[in-house]
């Protein structure tokens, strides 16, 4: 039976990777931070699709020190490295977030080669790939790397620079073991817990009222349970070894889009959602004042499209009409009691 350990259980794609593992009969152990949280992990799973208890084991590992990851990774085939160091506040600078990212990932991957992992398939970000360009028209691909030249926010350096540390360490030390690279775009989808993800705060500060006007820029976006099975695909297939795998659903779409539709599938309980989208000037003139507005900076007036391609092609992935994941991110926010709140 395949032991697979699946790092950040309790985050949003983790817990779903967790799910998806589980679900095609695999054993995982997975790693928190802390374990006070297993009890209220295994109900969310239990919730969402019953299994065997046994086949879960939760663990205690934090990605910013060495204790716990040579046991979380003994015995197992594969890894999926899905955790990363988060802030609680605005970082003073960029290697508040650069080098733990960095240091984390190679703290995995030594660990898994260590214990004779087969592969480690490491969930990466668009921020990776398309941030720090100009202007363009073309779909982004794999081909593409962020510009870490460029004067980018603290997240997109950080993945861009861990996963480029991934990618040498497996060159230089990885001693056989595979890697691949997941990007999902911006990830959407339904709740597994009352959790509330970061990716989840457009769709949850429309329904608030809290986003007067959209910001003018296109990206692109896919539903959680496909970033889940993508991740199962390029940890089994042959064909994943050594690749980076981009996952979107169809094309980018405008923020104005995102609210479209939740007018259109929602009705009244999204009233509150914008109906209008800021002039790319005013947009640029507000974020001299407004932080949000600042980190969008380089997407705004832009169309950060992507194509999946490629995982579709090689591992016969397809994702789900976008349309209805958004549906379904505003109904699971809304079923938590998240998103009918008013006020900052």
């Amino acid at each position: 039976m395949t032991q697979v350990l699946v790092t950040g259980g309790t985050g949003f794609v983790g817990s779903w990777c967790v799910l998806a593992l589980l679900d095609a009969g695999h054993t995982v152990r997975t790693t928190v931070r802390d374990l006070r949280r297993e009890p209220e992990l295994r109900s969310w799973l239990q919730a969402a699709a019953p299994f065997d208890d046994d086949r879960l084991t939760v663990v205690r590992a934090d990605l910013e020190h060495p204790d716990g990851w040579d046991d979380a990774v003994a015995g197992c085939d594969f890894v999926l490295h899905v955790a990363s160091p988060t802030l609680r506040h605005t970082p003073a600078n960029d290697d508040e977030l650069v080098v733990p990212a960095r240091k984390g990932v190679l703290r995995v991957l030594r660990a898994a080669r260590d214990a004779g992992v087969r592969r480690t398939v490491l969930t990466s970000a668009f921020g990776a790939v398309g941030i720090g360009h100009p202007k363009r028209t073309a779909a982004f691909t794999e081909e593409d790397w962020t510009n870490v030249d460029a004067d980018i926010p603290p997240y997109q350096r950080s993945k861009t620079l861990a996963e480029r540390a991934a990618w040498q360490f497996v060159a230089d030390e990885g001693a056989g073991m595979e890697l691949a690279a997941i990007h999902p775009v911006g990830v959407l989808g339904p709740l597994l817990g009352p959790d509330d993800p970061p990716s989840l705060r457009l769709v949850r500060r429309m329904l608030e009222g809290r986003v007067p006007a959209c910001p003018p820029f296109a990206m692109g976006f896919v539903d959680v349970r496909d970033v889940a099975d993508l991740h199962v695909r390029a940890m089994t297939d042959p064909a994943a070894a050594g690749e980076r795998f981009l996952a979107i659903a169809g094309h980018s779409l405008r923020v104005l889009d995102i609210a479209r539709i939740l007018h259109e599938r929602l009705g009244e309980r999204a009233a509150k959602a914008p109906t209008r989208e800021l002039p790319v000037w005013l947009a640029r003139a507000l974020g001299t004042v407004n932080p949000e507005l600042r980190l969008l900076r380089h997407q705004l007036g832009q169309d950060l499209d992507a194509t999946s391609a490629k995982a579709q092609q090689l591992l016969g992935w397809r994702a789900r009409p976008i349309e209805d994941t958004i549906a379904q991110t505003a109904e699971s926010l809304l079923a938590h009691g998240i998103g009918a709140k008013t006020g900052p």
